[in-house]
């Protein structure tokens, strides 16, 4: 086996560590799964999801994907349903057709929509209760929706039929 000299050796490291930060690797790009990964994982755990078009494709916007959602938003997901004890429903994931501002973006695997769930249209959802009632409001989004924060700090905006989840670590 040959050894190099001390100094190649550092100077080798010195030259990959940019090729590192660009790729997301130093910086700690956050781990992530394919769709049926975390379909599985969300099956298990009870959670549930649903598109318009029937379909997981990441380019359509009809569609519902979960391909290269973050491993914590998948387990912060989970984790919210387990302490609300609410039905949680995703409708939306990494697929086309949300805004794309931002990094902690649904194209990044931040975010998830959760569906209200509600059994009869004037009916209070499980989701509204649990959020309003047990997480700190933390104002108001730049398209009006209602910001709340939980604990974990992950935040929480109230969209017009559903809520838009950012999920910065695996935590409810």
């Amino acid at each position: 086996m040959t050894t190099l000299p001390r100094r190649a050796t550092v100077t080798a490291l010195a030259a990959a560590v940019p090729l590192l930060i660009a790729s997301g690797i130093a910086q700690g790009a956050p781990a992530t799964y394919t769709h049926e990964a975390a379909a599985r994982e969300f099956r298990a755990a009870g959670v549930s999801w649903t598109s318009s078009k029937n379909c997981s494709n990441r380019r359509d916007s009809g569609c519902t994907s979960f391909t290269g959602i973050n491993r914590a938003t998948v387990s912060g997901a989970i984790a919210f349903k387990r302490t609300s004890r609410c039905t949680v429903i995703i409708t939306g994931g990494t697929e086309a057709g949300h805004s794309t501002r931002g990094q902690h973006t649904h194209g990044n695997g931040y975010k998830v929509d959760m569906s209200l769930a509600k059994k009869h249209e004037n009916d209070v959802s499980c989701l509204d209760a649990y959020i309003t009632g047990h997480y700190a409001k933390a104002g108001t989004r730049s398209d009006g929706a209602a910001l709340y924060k939980s604990p974990a700090g992950n935040v929480y905006a109230r969209e017009g039929s559903h809520w838009d989840v950012t999920y910065l670590n695996g935590r409810a």
